[in-house]
């Protein structure tokens, strides 16, 4: 407990007699200071027992002596101590008035009793209760550190925290969400945390911040975990007010011990991410049965089912599509892989991510907690630069929705032995994701999608621009409609007759336009690649190209 005015006053030692302020004793003391200045509030933080024989105070003038406690009162002086039969046999009535009139304690200090003593005794009083919060925190820090080498691990940690502080505690994992809270109910309070979390996650590891627009009547600190510039999580604590001493201590604790076991975790997942690339090596390289020897049971379980192959690059915002990738966004990757784990951490189910330079490649199993995290990251990335939003986080297939941040690819589903052909499709769906500027494609998309859309592009276009330009001149001209024509003999397969009837001519003007069109682009409709460039070209400048 902190020491008060009152525990002064009952002090034996000391003498004092309460003149004023009586309901102010038991305002917490943190220094005694003796001053004679008229105005000794520049020199004072708040919270001292300010002790005067009022040598320069002329403490019989009503006015002076209102003015001067008022004065200190607003300065967060808890309390005035007057020196009796110093410079006054008693005190003077004028300030024991003005002090009640403020609500100031005014304590009368016997000349037997020297300010030294006041200020030893509330020096004494300070260091003991440093002394107690220091040993309370360090029996926290032991308890904490048993809580945290038990078998529940930082669930246990949240408890006996929770316990301490009198209040909640929760633990978020790298992707900002709930992995652990203590009281149970805690976990709903933390939930609705996700956004300063976020921003909190933003920031280079250690840092901290009070939540002060909260729902609820606590207040809320959050704490970073981790030592390198990404935090690995953040511990939130809630308490009904500002932490003391020895609470901080606690948490100081927690903090420590839970970023040891994130970073000890973070060495394993190291140590599995060695091995989930020597793994899919081997699965590139068309060795299944080594593949699944080398993955023992931390992978096996993920290539005994269909699984799917995840190929991820990071967009600048503004990218064009043939532009390379900004140097600071592969960050993106590792919030994707985050939340890739993350969800398959919560369903126990394996997840294999291997970065690669400037791109991340996932194993996960097909519609599992993985690929619904992959595919709900997708989402949101579409939705923050406005793209319409899908039902369960999954975009439709077929949006030419732009994504922001990353492109995805993802293959159909499949097993070890055609894990060199997943890795195509996925490396094919990712091409399409960019081209496109969407932030996902599955390899079906690409698949059962038709062809067309792929038209439009810049250079397509230019192409076709360029094969057509001579016919459009020609018809710009007057001298005939040879591109209707020739769009219209294309689309019925060469045969004149229904070709001439589209087009409202006889099949004899029709024929001749066709042969204006072989001689002004000095190629022959015979050839079937010139009719399915001409077709192309055709559809590339009619198709409008995307936002």
């Amino acid at each position: 407990m902190p020491h008060t005015l009152a525990s002064l006053v009952n002090h034996t030692a000391l003498k004092l007699t309460v003149l004023a302020g009586e309901g102010g004793l038991n305002v917490p003391v943190r220094w005694a200071h003796a001053s004679e200045l008229i105005d000794p509030v520049p020199y004072m933080e708040g919270g001292e027992l300010l002790l005067i024989t009022a040598l320069k105070l002329d403490a019989e003038d009503a006015e002076a002596s209102r003015r001067y406690v008022r004065r200190v009162a607003q300065a967060g002086v808890v309390g005035l101590g007057f020196a009796v039969g110093v410079n006054y046999e008693e005190v003077p009535e004028a300030l024991v008035e003005a002090c009640r009139q403020e609500g100031l304690p005014l304590l009368g200090v016997p000349r037997r009793t020297p300010f030294i003593a006041l200020s030893k005794a509330v020096s004494a009083a300070v260091a003991a209760d440093q002394y107690r919060a220091v040993t309370a925190g360090f029996e926290a820090q032991r308890e904490l550190t048993r809580a945290a080498l038990s078998a529940e691990g930082p669930a246990e940690l949240l408890a006996r925290l929770a316990a301490h502080l009198d209040g909640w505690a929760a633990l978020y994992d790298a992707s900002g969400s709930v992995v652990a809270a203590a009281p149970d109910w805690a976990a709903r309070r933390a939930a609705r945390l996700a956004d300063d979390v976020g921003r909190l996650r933003e920031r280079p590891a250690p840092a901290s911040s009070v939540v002060s627009d909260t729902d609820g009547d606590d207040r809320v600190e959050l704490q970073s975990l981790g030592t390198g510039r990404r935090a690995r999580g953040v511990l939130a604590v809630g308490t009904g007010a500002s932490l003391g001493t020895a609470e901080r201590y606690a948490v100081h604790s927690a903090v420590a011990l839970l970023t040891l076991t994130t970073e000890r975790s973070r060495a394993l997942q190291d140590a599995e991410q060695r091995l989930g690339a020597a793994v899919l090596k081997m699965l590139l390289a068309g060795e299944p049965d080594h593949a699944r020897a080398v993955a023992g049971r931390l992978y096996g379980g993920l290539l005994d089912a269909p699984f799917r192959m995840v190929v991820a690059e990071p967009v600048a915002a503004d990218e064009e599509p043939s532009a390379a990738a900004a140097p600071s966004t592969p960050a993106v990757l590792d919030a994707l892989a985050d939340a890739m784990d993350s969800a398959a951490a919560r369903t126990g189910e394996a997840v294999l991510a291997v970065p690669d330079g400037t791109r991340l490649i996932v194993l996960v199993a097909d519609g599992g907690a993985a690929a619904e995290a992959c595919a709900g990251f997708a989402a949101q990335a579409e939705a923050r630069s406005g793209a319409p939003s899908r039902p369960r986080g999954r975009p439709a297939r077929g949006e030419a929705a732009r994504g922001e941040g990353l492109a995805i690819g993802l293959s159909a589903p499949t097993g070890p032995i055609a894990a060199a052909n997943a890795y195509r499709q996925a490396e094919q769906a990712l091409y399409v994701a960019r081209r496109r500027g969407r932030a996902l494609v599955e390899h079906e998309d690409v698949a059962a999608g038709s062809v067309l859309p792929l038209l439009a592009d810049d250079a397509v276009r230019a192409f076709a621009d360029g094969l057509l330009r001579a016919l459009r001149e020609h018809d710009a001209t007057g001298r005939g409609d040879l591109v209707a024509s020739l769009r219209a003999w294309l689309a019925r397969h060469g045969q004149w007759d229904a070709a001439a009837a589209d087009l409202g001519v006889h099949r004899h003007t029709l024929r001749y336009r066709m042969r204006r069109v072989e001689e002004i682009l000095g190629r022959s409709l015979d050839d079937a690649d010139v009719r399915m460039e001409l077709w192309l070209a055709l559809k590339a400048t009619s198709t409008p190209p995307e936002e």
